[in-house]
């Protein structure tokens, strides 16, 4: 991947990673600040914060090489430049490359409306191109002479909808026609396309579910007489939480502390939350508990911005949203948290994300996370038996669950990844 780096400081062990993603998605262009919709000429944005989350990272790495070198103490410390999370599964692509493989723990955070341990296993997931070729005709003249591939992508999908019933219940199909063969209904399109995202609390269900779709399409490519070939894209793994290094990181995101919003970020979060729509504000806590946070929003009655750290509590609670952070948690000891950087409500994907992507609020959410990412590393750089029971933990889990990338050998990374994770 062109995109992908790493930077590194001192030697030896313990080796100590951050996770810095920095890509954006297309169709949220926004422009900063505002508080109603106004799309820029580009096409991107951020409406996952990811601007600052690669920063946030890096600054905690930037803390953590400078405490060593001013200390002259050992241990190695990495940042990892992590392109394609936003439906690239960059990560998975570097795990299978075995770029982490020497890596003792690695520590990285997500932007949100919440301070708190983002604790919940996430939902593995599988995203395929299925491409059909078929025979043009004229619709009108000579239709029998034509093989319909958007045929064959219609039907597809309407089987696929029948699968939808006979799957786990936490698993989640999306699907997108990316490829409809034409604007001209006069013409028997010869050639279509549809992407599938599979989403499912294993892998191997994610795969199972998979098979089926694959076998829905070859259907459909037999009841319209076209040819189907199917391009894996990418995968990722469920997540893998480490309760000994989240509740080291959560103890110094607690240490860090959220100061109190100025009457001018208040300002500006009012005007965003009147944003959302009813249903919108109603669900703002339950967003948050999908990043960790522990109540039921009493605390934050009346305000717009979250100015308190939440508690921690080990959640199997599934988090319905995949990241490729999750096959790192498979083979190196990995902790997360979610820092505010939003106003409460604002969901992830959305121009209101994208907006509050400089704010001042949002930077400071982003230092708060540096800060606390920064303090674990130390520590367990620091501190053998801080380490040593984040790893016993990991290889414990390790010993009975192997690790199998979901991704074939023979894949490549895309080019350009932009589809919605």
């Amino acid at each position: 991947m062109e995109t992908a780096f790493t930077a590194s400081y001192g030697s030896g062990k313990p080796v100590i990673g951050f996770l810095g993603e920095f890509d954006a998605l297309s169709g949220l262009s926004q422009k900063p600040l505002e508080t109603s919709y106004k799309p820029l000429e580009n096409d991107v944005g951020h409406g996952c914060g990811h601007n600052l989350l690669g920063t946030g990272a890096f600054a905690a790495a930037c803390a953590t090489k400078s405490y060593l070198q001013e200390h002259k103490l050992p241990g190695t410390v990495i940042f990892f430049g992590c392109p394609g999370e936003e439906g690239g599964s960059g990560k998975t692509f570097m795990v299978r490359e075995g770029v982490f493989d020497n890596v003792d723990a690695a520590l990285t955070w997500h932007p949100s409306p919440s301070n708190s341990i983002m604790s919940r296993p996430t939902l593995a997931n599988y995203q395929v191109f299925f491409r059909f070729k078929g025979t043009a005709a004229h619709a009108a003249n000579s239709p029998h002479l034509g093989r319909s591939a958007l045929d064959a992508v219609e039907l597809m999908n309407v089987g696929v909808n029948y699968l939808r019933e006979h799957v786990v219940q936490d698993a989640r199909i999306h699907y997108a026609v990316t490829n409809t063969g034409g604007v001209s209904p006069n013409v028997v399109q010869a050639r279509a396309e549809v992407l599938y995202l599979v989403r499912a609390p294993k892998v191997a269900q994610a795969n199972g579910i998979f098979q089926r779709v694959c076998q829905i399409a070859e259907g459909a490519a037999m009841m319209t007489g076209t040819q189907l070939s199917i391009e894996f894209d990418k995968a990722c793994s469920n997540y893998v939480p480490n309760r000994s290094l989240e509740k080291i990181l959560h103890r110094h995101l607690v240490a860090i502390g959220a100061e109190k919003a100025t009457e001018e970020e208040k300002h500006f979060a009012k005007k965003i939350w009147e944003t959302f729509t009813k249903e919108e504000q109603d669900y703002h806590v339950e967003l948050m508990k999908g990043f960790g946070y522990v109540g039921d929003g009493k605390e934050l009655a009346g305000k717009y911005l979250a100015d308190t750290i939440s508690a921690y509590e080990e959640s199997k609670e599934i988090f319905y949203g995949s990241t490729d952070v999750s096959d790192v948690s498979w083979i190196v000891p990995t902790a997360q948290l979610s820092a505010a950087t939003s106003t409460l409500g604002t969901p992830l994907h959305t121009w209101q994300m994208t907006t509050q992507g400089l704010s001042s609020f949002a930077n400071k959410g982003m230092l708060r996370a540096a800060g606390s990412m920064a303090l674990t590393g130390l520590e367990l750089l620091t501190s053998s038996e801080a380490l040593h029971q984040v790893k016993n933990e990991f290889n414990a889990f390790s010993k009975d669950n192997p690790y199998t990338c979901p991704i074939p050998q023979d894949v490549k990374p895309s080019k350009v990844s932009g589809h919605t994770i």
